[in-house]
């Protein structure tokens, strides 16, 4: 309860400054996907990515992570991160989560792009992975000049 508090005043911020939306791509057969994602721009700080993920299973899965990709207008590869989700999705869970943009300056024009690249079921040694970068170049819309 001591986070609700913090929680709204974050919600209160990040709304009176801005938010626009991230794209979202998925690998092949990906056992959990991203449903939705915001990139908010608070009045100061780093931008964050509120982002709804879902387990796509009927399999607990342990641990997953994120790959955000910022490109800029004309398509060019800006900044490119990976950071863990939220643990623990049970069969067919939703969940929110944040990724902290590291980049130190997005402009409005730039383009986010956000998927889950690696999942790990409980009791399971072995990873989904996918190779989001294709996606991600693919799902930006390029400025014309």
């Amino acid at each position: 309860m001591a986070t609700l508090p913090w929680m709204m005043s974050f919600a209160l911020a990040a709304a009176a400054a801005g938010e626009r939306p991230a794209l979202v791509v998925a690998g092949a057969e990906s056992p959990a996907r991203i449903n939705r994602a915001i990139v908010l721009t608070p009045a100061e700080g780093p931008h964050v990515v509120l982002y709804e993920a879902a387990n796509l299973t009927d399999q607990k899965l342990d641990q997953f992570t994120v790959m955000a990709f910022v490109f800029k207008a004309d398509g060019t590869l800006k900044a490119r991160q990976v950071a863990p989700g939220r643990r623990t999705l049970e069969p067919r869970e939703r969940k929110y989560s944040t990724l902290v943009v590291d980049v130190s300056e997005l402009d409005p024009t730039d383009v986010v792009v956000i998927g889950i690249n690696q999942a790990q079921a409980v009791g399971s040694d072995a990873w989904w992975r996918a190779d989001l970068q294709p996606a991600a170049e693919a799902a930006v819309p390029l400025t014309k000049r």
